[in-house]
């Protein structure tokens, strides 16, 4: 059906038509450095690197931009708090992003610019602004002027005249209009500025945005992102300062992330519930912290608690589980031509899915079934030649499965047999009893089996269960598994 788009500019799911064919130019407005990357930060960015993921799968040349905003009123106040200049302390806060977003295994971007380095792109575009009558200069800083753009609003779907002044917007005296927002700021005494036709000062938030975006994808481009809370006025803003200053369409399609609530709660500083993704991974997988990003449609609301991150990692493990089987039945398999339904058509159901507003819930719910069917046949199977497909089909099916995990959702990057080993051994730990003392009670279990003692066999089943450990009896002999 090809690749449709739910288009929050015209608020429906459109076919993706690129500007220029076989080339996509994509902008995700990226971080503002001052402070550590949370939950709410890894969905968004997750989310874009699974997009910017399956363009590439799907044949596209892809530009795919996302900034550093290291420059802003945020870094230069916990720059002063913290005693710290404000150059450091940006900088080190992207070398803690990098850290975080490689653990999660994103993918870096065509370019990751920073607005300290666009300086000029800046100016030269606010220049243009006041040439054609969208901007003013006042006291030093530069305004854009709303009601100078018609179809202000376009994209949030707010009206001018119902924007009411000081709710959603600042208020400064220095302004024409409530509404109108800063383009350049004044410099004031110790904080950082640059040399501009309207005296020193530094960028407005926006106006970075729209600057980096045009110098390397230029006027009109594909598809621009991020999450719901820029809409407005951020988004919005970027639309009216890039198109009043060139006269042509901005983004042609906008992508928008829904929030990440944390026990059925808003995240929020003052609420003291803010997650970091660095304090998450020291007890979670980072493959099972994007499965759960990916278990929610990203335009849906995604509520991080204990069930929904602990069901994340058991998913995670039974996906590395089924890998692990199919290793085992390929080298077994034997007569049989066909497959169940599960296995067949993998590529094109993966692609139906994501070619559905990039539709990651099913495509998960496709690579599980698929799991567990391969799990089915590794059981029923039993070694039994004669049960198990044909290697061509299989190891076609297996070859689909793992490459879509691995280019497309990003996980099952590791050795199946090295991960399942690595979270037996973590799940053993927790439960107070060592591998060797398993395997010694499991060949006690299976003597008392061979000289028909059932009941000496049920107590130490019923014993490993207490500890958490699930046996598994199949015709090759016993396994265990730590119970979730």
């Amino acid at each position: 059906m090809g690749l449709k788009i739910y288009n929050t500019l015209t608020r429906k799911k459109e076919p993706f038509v690129p500007v220029n064919p076989g080339k996509v130019g994509m902008y995700v407005c990226g971080v503002t450095v001052y402070d550590m990357c949370h939950i709410g930060h890894a969905r968004s960015v997750v989310l874009f690197d699974v997009i910017y993921r399956y363009l590439l799968k799907s044949g596209l040349d892809v530009t795919y931009i996302r900034n550093f905003t290291d420059i802003d009123d945020k870094i230069i106040n916990r720059a002063t708090q913290l005693g710290e200049d404000w150059k450091h302390l940006a900088e080190r806060f992207v070398k803690e992003f990098h850290f975080d977003m490689d653990a999660l295994g994103v993918k870096r971007p065509s370019i990751e610019p920073k607005a300290t380095d666009h300086i000029q792109d800046i100016i030269s575009l606010i220049s243009a602004l006041i040439d054609t009558g969208h901007a003013y200069e006042a006291d030093g800083d530069v305004m854009f002027s709303v009601t100078s753009f018609s179809t202000y609003g376009k994209l949030s779907g707010k009206k001018t005249e119902d924007l009411v002044s000081g709710a959603r917007v600042e208020v400064d005296e220095k302004k024409k209009d409530p509404l109108d927002f800063a383009l350049w700021k004044a410099a004031k005494i110790g904080e950082p500025f640059w040399n501009s036709p309207w005296g020193p000062g530094r960028p407005g938030w926006h106006i970075e945005c729209s600057a980096m975006s045009m110098r390397y994808l230029g006027p009109t481009f594909d598809i621009h992102g991020g999450g719901a809370d820029l809409t407005f006025p951020h988004h919005e803003n970027e639309i009216a300062q890039s198109e009043g200053a060139t006269g042509e369409p901005f983004a042609k399609y906008w992508i928008h992330n829904g929030f990440v609530n944390i026990r059925s709660e808003k995240m929020s500083k003052s609420l003291g519930n803010v997650l970091n993704i660095r304090d998450i991974l020291k007890e979670t997988h980072p493959e099972a912290l994007r499965l759960f990003l990916l278990s929610s449609h990203y335009r849906s609301p995604l509520d991080f608690n204990d069930t929904s991150i602990r069901e994340a990692s058991v998913g995670l493990e039974r996906l590395y589980a089924a890998c692990a089987s199919l290793e085992e039945i390929e080298e077994a398999a034997g007569r049989l031509s066909s497959l169940p339904v599960e296995l067949s058509d993998l590529d094109s159901r993966f692609r139906e899915a994501m070619d559905d507003d990039f539709n990651t819930p099913k495509g998960l719910a496709i690579m599980f079934e698929a799991s567990r069917a391969i799990n089915r046949i590794h059981t029923e199977s039993g070694g039994d030649k004669d049960k198990i497909p044909a290697p061509d089909l299989l190891r076609k099916a297996g070859n689909e499965l793992a490459g879509w995990a691995r280019d497309v959702f990003g996980i099952l990057n590791e050795n199946p047999q090295d991960f399942l080993e690595k979270t037996r051994r973590s799940g053993t730990d927790e439960l107070g009893i060592t591998e060797d003392q398993i395997r010694q009670l499991l060949d006690e279990r299976s003597e008392a089996r061979k000289t028909r003692n059932f009941k000496l066999a049920d107590e130490i089943r019923d014993k490993l269960l207490e500890k958490g450990i699930l046996i598994e009896d199949g015709p090759e002999g016993s396994t265990w598994r730590v119970k979730q």
